[in-house]
């Protein structure tokens, strides 16, 4: 079966400082809530010996998906922090609230809770913080409720002297169980499995992927590999599949690996960019979703490495309108309401054909209230002004199981990249050619 794959943007943000970090809250009833994290580091002004300042800044949107002519994306706060690192929600709701965890430059593990006032208006406050190290920077965390489990609330982190700390979840605060050396440099990720919490994945820039059984302690890895040809920086266990793990280096490099033998990875796809986040999607288990820095954000089909073919797993859809390092990415739980188009923040959606066969015109407002024009071609990839659009037959994307998918895939997404300070929310479309085809008269 021929697919139709086609993203769209929907709303672009300028967030000021260089944005790093993009997540949407898992939590039921709470799933149009959008965190950006910032990270900007200031250079002493006059004294080159003087420390450097990292400065961040905390933005909480909502997402309306109503259809109105208004952007979908409302800021709610923002709010100035240390440099930010990394953000994740703790999958399940907290004494009854979304949590928020932040990786913060000052060294620091920080906790804001949601609340929601009685007129309705939502902001995050400050819930706890747990100093990980002085002088070093938090990197990455993960909480060890990725399938819903509340039962052993625990939050590990990674950190620029190496590190790696787990500390336990009660009363509103966060409590060290345990932190030891795990890598010679900077550990860039630390992530649990979420099928078994006792074992824990870290990624260093010393190009290793560790695994760590804390029921054993953390005095020798439960094993070492050095697959990657570079720095370890993403890792995300699968939530649907047990024993399958996804891993990215800044060798511009996606593994598959399957958790009972870490010796050799089940899949080996090239991104021609170092892949600095991974994020498999909440409910289709064969996606997977890459930030890739120098090249941009793409969606990997996995289905066939899953079954044991040999190769590259195909990338689907791509979203190349950033410009510049492609560092946060997050797939939202919310489904896209309305036919695919892309909606400008403040004007009706314009679309009209371009030269060549089915290009389209996208019209959106830039940050800077000027209005820019790209073109993308039938399977969403960006065409600058100046290039002929070229005939192009789309490829067949992998054939899908009807059983896996229903007659079309429609997703919801946030990205940031670095040094343009954009924060984007677009869709991603994916649809059999036979449900676009006019029914027969007949």
């Amino acid at each position: 079966m021929a697919w139709k794959s086609r993203t769209r943007s929907l709303q672009v943000v300028d967030t000021e400082l260089s944005a790093d970090s993009v997540e949407w809250c898992p939590v039921a009833q709470s799933h149009d809530v959008l965190v950006c994290g910032t990270y900007q580091l200031q250079k002493g002004e006059g004294d080159e010996d003087a420390p450097p300042n990292r400065t961040g800044r905390l933005y909480l949107f909502e997402f309306s998906g109503d259809g109105s002519i208004g952007p979908p994306l409302t800021e709610l706060q923002r709010m100035d922090t240390a440099a930010i690192l990394d953000l994740k929600w703790c999958h399940v709701p907290l004494s009854g609230r979304p949590v928020l965890g932040m990786a913060a430059a000052t060294g620091q593990l920080q906790l804001y809770a949601l609340w929601e006032s009685a007129e309705g208006q939502r902001s995050l406050q400050t819930l706890s913080s747990t100093e990980v190290g002085a002088e070093r920077l938090v990197l990455s965390l993960d909480w060890s409720t990725g399938r819903m489990d509340s039962s052993d609330v625990r939050v590990a982190c990674s950190d620029s002297a190496g590190c790696v700390g787990v500390f336990s979840f009660a009363e509103g605060a966060l409590t060290p169980l345990s932190q030891w050396k795990a890598h010679d440099f900077e550990a860039w990720i630390t992530a649990f499995s979420y099928w078994d919490t006792q074992l824990l994945f870290s990624g260093g820039d010393d190009c290793k992927l560790k695994g760590w059984d804390l029921r054993a302690g953390p005095s020798t890895p439960a094993f070492t590999s050095k697959r990657h040809s570079m720095g370890v920086c993403s890792v995300h266990s699968s939530t649907h599949r047990e024993h399958v793990v996804a891993t990215g280096s800044y060798d511009e490099h996606v593994l598959l690996w399957d958790g009972r033998n870490m010796r050799q990875p089940i899949s080996d796809t090239p991104t021609g960019g170092g892949v600095w986040r991974l994020k498999w999607h909440p409910t289709h288990q064969h996606l997977l979703l890459a930030a890739c820095m120098h090249n941009d954000f793409h969606i990997l089909h996995c289905k066939q490495a899953f079954e044991g073919s040999e190769g590259a797993c195909p990338v689907v859809a791509s979203y190349i309108l950033h410009n510049s390092l492609a560092y946060g990415a997050d797939w939202s739980r919310l489904s896209p309401e309305g036919p695919a188009s892309c909606s400008p923040p403040s004007t009706a959606p314009e679309e009209s054909p371009a030269e060549g066969g089915g290009h389209l015109r996208i019209q959106y407002e830039s940050p800077t209230a000027s209005f820019d024009t790209s073109l993308e071609d039938d399977a969403g990839r960006y065409i600058p002004e100046g290039i002929a659009a070229p005939s192009i037959t789309p490829t067949a994307s992998p054939a899908l199981n009807t059983e896996d998918y229903a007659a079309s895939v429609s997703c919801l997404l946030a990205s940031c990249s670095f040094y343009d300070h954009m924060l984007h929310v677009w869709r991603w479309d994916w649809t059999p050619e036979e449900s676009r085809q006019d029914p027969d008269p007949d």
